[in-house]
């Protein structure tokens, strides 16, 4: 492979990305900036609160979903109806959600980070998440090589594309209104409980490791 088709393939990225009605590059930028912002704002990126999460010791992280959940489906749903707004429906696999959905849980609570918060840790300098998305793609890269030997069948038949309003003819809009708002609810209610990160509590009060007590 040569300069130029190295080159041109990662500008067909871009232009990929800019061609499948999510906005320009500079919107995209943009809405990554701010989502950037927001993990760091409440901390997701730090291992703590993930690993807490996987504990049920730290609700930060499922308050931070229940609310992020509730808002944009509510929010997404009524862009699409007004033309404002596209989503792919992928198809529901039974047997690849649940082999995935554990493999995924495992390494949430390994690495403390999720593909979203990652690339947060990433760009903070943490060689160790860095390690880890390596790792990530190299899996996918197994995953592509051998999906027709292997994984194709551990994966099981589809179920076709089931969406929330399609199960619930003529109250699709009601349907989406009570499910986000229900999360909305969960998010308020859900008790706050921080497993606190010592290392940040040192850097702050300027006090040394084993002079910090934290309460749960």
């Amino acid at each position: 492979m040569t300069d130029t088709s190295l080159f041109e393939r990662f500008a067909g990225m871009f232009n990929n990305v800019a061609g499948q009605g999510h906005g320009s590059i500079l919107f995209v930028f943009f809405a990554g900036v701010v989502f950037g912002t927001i993990i760091q704002y409440v901390r997701a990126d730090k291992f703590e609160k993930i690993a807490g999460f996987a504990m049920l010791k730290d609700t930060v992280v499922p308050k931070m979903l229940f609310l992020t959940v509730g808002l944009t489906s509510i929010g997404l749903y009524f862009m699409v109806d007004s033309g404002y707004a596209s989503y792919h429906i992928k198809p529901i696999i039974l047997s690849g959600l649940v082999i995935g959905g554990v493999l995924f849980g495992a390494s949430m609570a390994i690495m403390g980070k999720c593909p979203g918060t990652g690339p947060v840790s990433i760009s903070e300098g943490r060689v160790d998440v860095l390690v880890g998305a390596i790792g990530g793609v190299f899996g996918a890269l197994v995953f592509t090589i051998f999906y027709d030997d292997i994984f194709h069948a551990m994966m099981g038949e589809s179920m076709g594309k089931i969406t929330l309003p399609s199960l619930v003819p003529g109250y699709e809009t009601l349907s989406v209104i009570i499910f986000g708002v229900s999360l909305i609810a969960i998010s308020i209610i859900l008790p706050m409980k921080e497993l606190v990160d010592e290392a940040d509590i040192c850097q702050i009060t300027g006090k040394k490791l084993e002079d910090v007590e934290v309460k749960e």
